[in-house]
């Protein structure tokens, strides 16, 4: 027997690939393994940047004595849960169940049959706070098994009934009307912190998803209150610590109410989110700080995540080496204490910094060191510079560097609407690089359909297929780069995806799955339409299949948003924080969206201005073409001629098109 990861692909699986516990990847000849030996599997899920996943690794995975008991008495199955998020979700919701509480590492105990029977996160090494050891509980675990096997046997398959009987129950309602809308920003006002920005309580999380549902509602309805709440939100994350102050960029969460200290993992899909929300902030405000944090923050993804292929990894760990101990430890490549800035800076100007970003003698971290912050004016750019390029020097938090299919979709919208709203074509350009690597590496043919893969390293394809997010957020990527371009195979590829899409993962009904129909059979088809860190692959099929409708004039898509959206609509008010990306689109919907046509030479400086104004407005999911005249496609460029042999923008919603105009103007005033 031996460890099985050294030739995975995920870079978490590979973290592991040294363990003295003889690992599998989740794969059916570790649980044939399980039935020969007659003994359980031990299901541990987590992620590269999880900083509880290394310190479990190091507590326990790779103590000869715990790994030699696993090796005897259990067969042990480490899975990424960004590679395989449809196992990650059947056995988190049977953990949530049981114990009414998640997260990673998870920690599952199954039948050779997969079906779970004891569950929990991180365990320590030793008895803690009224946790059992780590080595406790395999003990325990075992002599149930060896001693009570019935009682196990009965616990695992009521589980496994229970789970597989779950099922999204769904009638297919009306999507959100203006008045459910209203409802859920009436719902979001009761959890709204008014002190610190962002909803509920410490943890608290960036709510990107929320934020754009809520500037859709100001520009469709004018809402004060709506806008007000986004502006504050935005104002206080990128003040607080959880942004960087220094390089860019937002951390996970913050462990406070306040936005002062994250939890230091970087993930490409916050940034890619609320890159994209920073940037239509400004859209909607001209905000400085809103222009400034977009861009820091796509910069920082260019810089520090995008891979030599031209995608884009998926996160920064939290941890990196502490060069006073030489240990690993969370935080520190960030933190600062008086005497670093001083150093750095000389005596004036680190006064100065320590004073603007909230530096304390005493600290506002751990070891005395204090997370940066912006507490009243601007720090000075050069001082900035020097702190990052002194930074620089510092032990970096390693990188997880497998690109994502969904993940790197948020990214290329992200991309090229914050390049092209706010003239910066380099990053539309690194849009378009990552969009030609999940062509070329992601997307396969298999018998005239177009499939995805979800994951690569190095160029190189992972093993795990595409789940609905990836399609949705890759063609939604893909439509985006559309609008941007005018490059009529982002909307081709689009429209593949989202055709798979219907045909794998929808029912008749429009209920969506979150896994197509001829993928892996697990004790459950997962499906969930409520948003996570990123929007529910649900919702962003509805955004996506609209999107697309509206270009191509496609009945069969329109409908199928239609019907998707109608999860939305008991949700919008129930439970507004976790359906955020389908309030969004429900906006998006209830506004048409707009059609813009924009039809001139594509070099034509008045092409060009009216290219842009349409692609400032903030009509709410408005989507833009642009294209030579005479064009054919996509539909929505049919038959628009110039006018008076200039170029000329249409506008077209439900049905009914404005007058054609050749001033950008009135292009803008007819979007608003």
């Amino acid at each position: 027997m031996a460890n099985r990861l050294s030739t995975e692909t995920s870079p978490y699986l590979l973290q592991h690939a040294d363990n003295p516990v003889e690992w599998w990847p989740w794969c059916a000849d570790a649980f044939a393994e399980a039935r020969r030996r007659d003994v359980p599997v031990l299901l541990s899920v987590g992620y590269a940047a999880c900083h509880w996943c290394h310190v479990m690794a190091r507590e326990s995975f790779a103590d000869p004595d715990t790994a030699a008991y696993l090796n005897e008495h259990f067969v042990s199955v480490k899975v990424d849960r960004e590679e395989r998020p449809d196992v990650d979700a059947v056995y988190m919701e049977a953990v949530q169940a049981a114990t009414g509480q998640g997260g990673w590492p998870m920690t599952v105990f199954m039948t050779p049959d997969a079906e779970p029977f004891y569950f929990g996160t991180y365990y320590p090494p030793e008895p803690r706070h009224g946790m059992p050891s780590f080595p406790e509980l395999l003990r325990g675990v075992h002599d149930a098994w060896s001693e009570r096997r019935g009682e196990v046997a009965g616990v695992a398959a009521r589980i496994a009934g229970e789970l597989a009987g779950r099922e999204v129950p769904y009638e297919a309602p009306a999507p959100p009307g203006a008045e459910d809308l209203a409802a859920a920003v009436a719902a979001l006002e009761l959890e709204y912190d008014a002190t610190h920005g962002g909803f509920g309580t410490a943890p608290k999380f960036p709510p990107a998803m929320v934020l754009e549902f809520l500037l859709r509602h100001h520009a469709r309805t004018g809402s004060v209150r709506a806008l007000a709440r986004a502006e504050h939100t935005c104002e206080a994350m990128a003040r607080g610590g959880i942004y960087d102050q220094l390089g860019g960029g937002f951390a996970r969460y913050a462990v406070d109410a306040h936005w002062g200290v994250p939890h230091f993992e970087k993930m490409l899909y916050d940034n890619a989110l609320l890159a994209r929300v920073y940037t239509h902030l400004w859209r909607a405000t001209d905000s400085a700080l809103a222009r400034r944090v977009a861009l820091e923050t796509a910069d920082f993804m260019v810089r520090e995540l995008r891979t030599p292929e031209g995608g884009f990894a998926s996160a920064l760990d939290a941890e990196s080496t502490d060069p006073a101990t030489g240990e690993h430890a969370e935080g520190v490549y960030y933190a600062w204490t008086p005497a670093q800035l001083r150093e750095v800076l000389g005596q004036d100007e680190g006064r100065l910094a320590a004073r603007l970003l909230g530096v304390t003698e005493s600290g506002t971290f751990e070891r005395g060191a204090s997370v940066l912050r912006l507490d009243g004016e601007e720090v000075p750019p050069a001082i900035r510079e020097r702190l990052l390029a002194a930074r620089e020097l510092r032990p970096r938090p390693a990188r997880d560097d497998k690109v994502i299919a969904a993940w790197n979709g948020l990214a290329i919208a992200a991309l090229a609407e914050t390049g092209a709203c706010l003239e910066r074509p380099e990053l539309v350009e690194a849009a378009a690089d990552a969009a030609e690597l999940l062509l070329a590496v992601h997307l396969t043919a298999r018998e005239g359909e177009t499939r995805l893969v979800r994951t690569s390293r190095d160029g190189r394809a992972g093993p795990s297929a595409g789940v609905l997010e990836d399609y949705a957020d890759v063609a939604e990527g893909l439509l985006t780069l559309y609008a941007v371009t005018g490059r009529t195979r982002w909307l081709d590829h689009a429209g593949e995806l989202l055709d798979t899409v219907l045909r794998r993962f929808a029912r008749p009904d429009g209920a969506l799955y979150d896994t197509a129909d001829d993928a892996e059979r697990l004790i459950r088809r997962p499906q969930d339409p409520t948003d996570g860190a990123t929007p529910a692959g649900w919702t962003a099929t509805a955004g996506a299949m609209l999107s697309y409708a509206a270009y191509t004039g496609s009945a069969r898509h329109r409908e199928a948003a239609e019907r998707a959206l109608g999860i939305v609509t008991p949700l919008a008010s129930r439970a507004p924080r976790f359906i955020g990306w389908g309030l969004a689109v429900g906006e998006a919907a209830l506004d048409g969206p707009r059609e813009v046509a924009v039809v001139g030479p594509r070099e034509d400086p008045a092409t060009v201005a009216l290219h842009r104004a349409a692609l400032l407005s903030t009509a709410p999911g408005a989507v833009v073409a642009v294209g030579e005249p005479g064009a054919e496609r996509p539909p929505v460029l049919a038959d628009r001629p110039l006018r008076e042999g200039r170029p000329a923008a249409y506008v077209c919603r439900r049905f009914v098109c404005e007058a054609p105009t050749t001033d950008p103007a009135v292009l803008a005033e007819q979007l608003r």
